[in-house]
């Protein structure tokens, strides 16, 4: 436990820092609504966008002149900044002992590298609950000047199980990641590069129907807001997909970081 509150405190300013990103991006775009809302006719603009792009982004699934709309075209964000924050949190965790070469004093410690491991995983994962804690609140205060309804709050819960669930994918590759990676300075951008890697599949997967098979591949395609907003639910696959991921990613990190050579 000493190591958890440990963890937790190093990570308040990240905490911070990604809390204040995502509350400026959600003032912006609710202040942004406004002008759809007064006026419709700005929506005109997307009709120039590419029809395949509109697609694979889900544009045209959600009514921008409405609040659960609008919410529903920013899932993408709270998807990425999300996944972002995860990752880096269950990365940097691991791999700032080997990278600030502190290591060799947390392995003295009487416990075993599980243990370590553990700790510092359960610290990651309070702050990512944390931070959609904080986005769900800052967006339902942010909406209320537009008096919203229960629909709204409705369809935010469920973007915020979906923000969190993506959270836990994205938090259980990056713990891997640091575990088995022998260089722990590029783990950072690694888990970065695998983000956006995935994010640009799941485009691809919306573009065009022989392409759909790559949704399965993608946690942003298992949780896509379209599909949650009109059936009202996730897809089973998207549950099942997400805990297979998560099981087999932490297996893999205890099992590689219990036997590699940790660099000193």
């Amino acid at each position: 436990m000493r190591m958890y509150f440990r963890e937790l405190k190093a990570g308040i300013k990240s905490l911070l820092i990604w809390t204040v990103v995502i509350a400026l991006l959600i003032v912006v775009a609710v202040v942004k609504f406004s002008a759809f809302e007064s006026n419709p006719e700005s929506l005109a603009i997307l009709d120039s966008m590419p029809p395949q792009l509109m697609e694979a982004l889900s544009m045209r699934a959600f009514n921008l002149t409405t609040l659960e709309g609008f919410f529903g075209a920013m899932f993408v964000f709270f998807a990425l900044m999300g996944a972002m924050a995860a990752a880096l949190w269950g990365s940097e965790a691991i791999a700032k002992e080997e990278r600030e070469r502190t290591v060799e004093f947390t392995l003295v410690l009487p416990i075993p590298r599980r243990q370590i491991v553990t700790a510092k995983l359960l610290a990651a994962l309070t702050n990512c609950a944390l931070f959609v804690l904080f986005t769900w609140v800052i967006s339902v205060v942010a909406s209320r000047s537009y008096d919203p309804g229960k629909s709204l709050f409705d369809f935010l819960r469920l973007e915020m199980l979906a923000m969190f669930m993506i959270e836990l994918v994205f938090l259980s590759l990056g713990t891997l990641l640091a575990c088995a990676s022998k260089t722990p300075r590029r783990v950072g951008s690694m888990a970065i590069g695998l983000i956006l890697g995935l994010y640009f599949i799941s485009i691809f997967a919306g573009m065009h129907e022989k392409l759909s098979w790559l949704k399965f591949l993608t946690p942003f395609s298992w949780f896509n807001a379209s599909e949650f907003f009109r059936s009202g639910r996730f897809e089973p696959y998207a549950l099942v997909l997400t805990g297979v991921t998560v099981v087999i990613c932490l297996f893999a990190a205890y099992f590689t970081y219990d036997r590699r050579d940790l660099y000193i």
